[in-house]
């Protein structure tokens, strides 16, 4: 065993024991999506006098956790996104109705002096003519218009409020206020002006108006002197509250007037049952789309493949211990991130082993051991680039994802970084002490790459023409591509409530019900415009326009009419601001994905190589899209991730086969171009398929098991994965074929030659470890 071996072993254990003390000692944070709770995005909003900026709404986000923490949820969370939006998450909350109400009301409490009766109808409520002045006419509790003076107090300057009953007044619940030291005085001021008018005149009255509604607007006692007024302390507000509405009202005062208003404008909520199904579903995938690929790498590479086995086992390991250590929330499409990893962690040992296998049938004399060195070697520069354009993709997911998609970007860089780390140091190092075996560098047929593939065998032997005539491959990839915008423009995108702002509710019932019973029973109900289909195992899923929580309640009691016990599984609200915003960050990040990995193709490789491989890229997004459409199924966030998921493994395909003619290329210099993309695609046809089969078993599993959460999502990749595989061979090689036959450039160097050598002279290749360099 050499050094660097042993270093290479040492460092894999060291992991390993430590992943495993992780993964014993702590547990996964979950998200809503996983755990059922409700999600509820708050966008602060700009008022006359103060901006919604980084510091209102960090004040807002304080405020609003007071009134959180009142409500008694457990463990809620709440950061700030952006410069002026608030994520709040409420595990286990189920009927977001009253948290909503909580949380969203502003709470833009303030004390009026009242003029008179108004002269506007008691429904409306209309500013004075001066657009400058904040006078109100505004309904009184009995329904009687009164004309309101500017605000004389805000809700900022009450310091508590509490409620209470009153038995021996007779008033009911009231909620007592008390005021700070300056708002006391101004209180003072209010209520004393307002005793200088007789008893009975609506002059008498202060309102207190929550919300620009008018909660109560007592006469001041006639007891109080005019310019005496009340002292803080002694004021009630009275309103035949009942025991629930004066708490909820004392803890919106308590915790303060919002600096801004605030708008949901996203709220989502899980049922407990659906990300528990979720859990069962992806662990299910996991092992089994993970046995398959275990189980076919070991059929094709023999004991080398189960030694990548075992590493894959110890990169589930190790890529769950990092997600845990790094307090990564974990989603649902992070959790399909991090199965879809273990089917793309065998791409590098793929790429090491058949370049092992090149070198062995090159030179057969040639020791297990320096095959396989060279092996790592010939392949890094492939899975370097293939892995750096999965990170660039994970990135954008990350920066330009919302809500759950972010998680599925971070699981996905971890999966890459892990699955490096399990190919480069412990497969390195479990197949170099086996190949310092006698048994297995003797009996050939053991290790599984001193002979060729069955696959390379064959198209060695057979040697198809496949870029004589390069121009109608093409032509196929345009009629797949007419073929697909055909299906978009005639049966049209079908965007998700994620993308155009609505609310989608899915609901289960105790008895059956169909959808046209479901959508009568609805439609009698008052939501004749709501749509109705059938999602999961008999569960009901509603689309409609805007929708409050009382409407969306109203709703499911007409449900239950039929169907009996009604359950919320699922539930989306977007607003239509929001959806706009997603739908528009869609299209940026898509753009975006296009620019970087042409941008680093370029810089990596030749002009042409980069734009036909971007060529390919976008030939394979609108394959997919065309697919959804013609399918009929719904592009939504999590459809964005798997698009851009399927550029990553797009761009990693073509990667690969550019390296590979980058270096025949170069060693060959006077041979046709076509000839050497020819044989470069022959060479890298069986990692490509031995990779895609890795991912295809994972993918499969996630589709047949992963419900409806995660069926679109792996469609998608099937589809991706499939086209990509086409594209990498049939468009981004014909498409770079024709793009030289117009360039000027000269062919890349000769592998092996740097700037710095001498001329006439390569450089020194390395030598075998297992050589003394002596020769007879």
């Amino acid at each position: 065993m050499t050094r660097a071996t042993a270093v290479r072993a040492v460092l894999a254990v060291a992991v390993l024991l430590a992943s495993v003390f992780i993964t014993l000692t702590m547990s996964p944070r979950l998200g809503l999506d996983l755990q059922g709770g409700t999600r509820i995005v708050l966008q602060a909003r700009d008022t006359a006098t103060v901006e919604a900026d980084r510091e209102t709404t960090d004040r807002t986000l304080e405020v609003l956790r007071q009134r959180i923490d009142s409500l008694g949820v457990a463990e809620p969370t709440l950061t700030r996104s952006g410069e002026d939006r608030i994520i709040v998450e409420l595990p286990d909350v189920q009927d977001p109705r009253q948290a909503a109400e909580v949380i969203g009301r502003t709470a833009q409490l303030t004390f009026h002096a009242v003029e008179g009766p108004g002269t506007d109808r008691p429904e409306e409520k209309t500013p004075d003519t001066d657009p400058d002045s904040d006078r109100l006419t505004l309904p009184d509790e009995q329904g009687r218009s009164l004309a309101l003076g500017e605000p004389r107090l805000s809700g900022a300057g009450v310091e508590d409020a509490t409620a209470a009953f009153d038995s021996q007044g007779g008033a009911g619940w009231t909620v007592s206020l008390e005021f700070r030291k300056g708002a006391g005085q101004d209180w003072k001021k209010l209520t004393g002006e307002a005793a200088c008018h007789p008893a009975g005149d609506d002059r008498r009255r202060v309102a207190i108006v929550l919300d620009e509604k008018v909660i109560s607007s007592p006469q001041v006692d006639p007891s109080v002197g005019c310019r005496v007024g009340l002292p803080s302390g002694a004021t009630q507000i009275t309103g035949s509250f009942s025991a629930d509405e004066a708490r909820d009202l004392a803890l919106l005062i308590k915790g303060g007037a919002l600096p801004v208003p605030v708008e949901i404008v996203e709220q989502r909520t899980v049922g407990p049952t659906l990300g528990a199904a979720a859990i069962d579903a992806s662990a299910q995938a996991a092992l089994i789309g993970a046995a398959a690929t275990a189980l076919f790498i070991t059929v094709v590479y023999r004991l080398f493949g189960a030694l990548a086995a075992v590493a894959l086992g110890a990169y589930g390991v190790i890529s769950y211990a990092a997600l845990v250590a790094l307090g990564v929330t974990l989603t649902l499409p992070g959790l399909a991130g991090f199965v879809l990893a273990i089917g793309m962690a065998v791409d590098a040992n793929v790429l090491v082993f058949e370049r092992a296998r090149e070198e062995c049938a090159d030179r057969p004399t040639r020791s297990l051991r320096a095959a396989l060195t060279t092996g790592f070697q010939k392949a890094w520069s492939a899975v370097a680039d293939s892995n750096a354009t999965t990170l660039i993709a994970a990135g954008l997911l990350f920066f330009l994802g919302s809500g759950p998609v972010k998680g599925f970007g971070v699981t996905l860089a971890i999966g890459v970084v892990a699955s490096m780390f399990s190919a480069l140091v412990i497969a390195r190092a479990f197949t170099e002490i086996a190949a310092n075996s006698r048994f297995v560098s003797d009996y050939r047929g053991v290790n599984g790459i001193a002979r060729p593939g069955a696959v390379r065998t064959w198209l060695v032997r057979k040697d198809p023409k496949l870029f004589r005539r390069s121009a109608r491959w093409l032509v196929v990839s345009a009629a797949l591509v007419v073929v697909a915008v055909a299906g978009i423009v005639v049966r049209g995108v079908d965007l998700g409530v994620e993308f155009t702002g609505g609310r989608l509710v899915e609901y289960s019932t105790s008895r059956p019900v169909d959808v046209e019973t479901a959508r009568d029973s609805i439609a009698a109900a008052g939501f004749g415009d709501a749509e109705v289909t059938t999602a999961g195992d008999g569960d009901l899923s509603v689309r409609t326009g805007k929708l409050d929580n009382d409407g969306e309640h109203a709703l499911r009691a007409a449900l239950a009419e039929e169907g009996g016990e009604t359950t919320k599984v699922r539930d989306e609200l977007i607003g239509p601001s929001l959806g706009d915003e997603l739908r528009r960050n869609a299209l940026i990040a898509l753009g975006v994905a296009v620019a970087v990995q042409l941008a680093y193709l370029a810089v990596r490789f030749r002009w042409t190589f980069a734009v036909a491989s971007v060529v390919a890229m976008v030939h394979d997004v609108i394959l997919v899209v065309g697919a959804f459409a013609w399918l009929g199924r719904p592009v939504d966030g999590i459809f964005l991730a798997a698009l851009l998921t399927v550029i990553g493994y797009s761009v990693n395909d073509s990667v690969v086969v550019f390296d590979r003619v980058r270096e025949l290329w170069g060693a060959n210099r006077r041979t046709p171009l076509d000839t050497i993309a020819r044989r470069a695609v022959l060479q890298t046809v069986p990692r490509t398929v031995n990779t895609g089969m890795g991912a295809l078993f994972i993918l499969a599993a996630l589709a047949v098991l992963g419900g409806d959460s995660l069926a679109d999502f792996a469609l998608a990749l099937l589809i991706g994965i499939v086209v990509g595989t086409w594209s990498s061979v049939f468009t981004a090689v014909p498409g770079a074929l024709a793009l030289e036959r117009s360039a000027k450039a000269p062919p890349p160097p000769v592998p092996g030659k740097g700037k710095g050598a001498p001329r006439g002279k390569t450089r020194a290749a390395r030598r075998d470890p297992l050589d003394n360099g002596a020769r007879v």
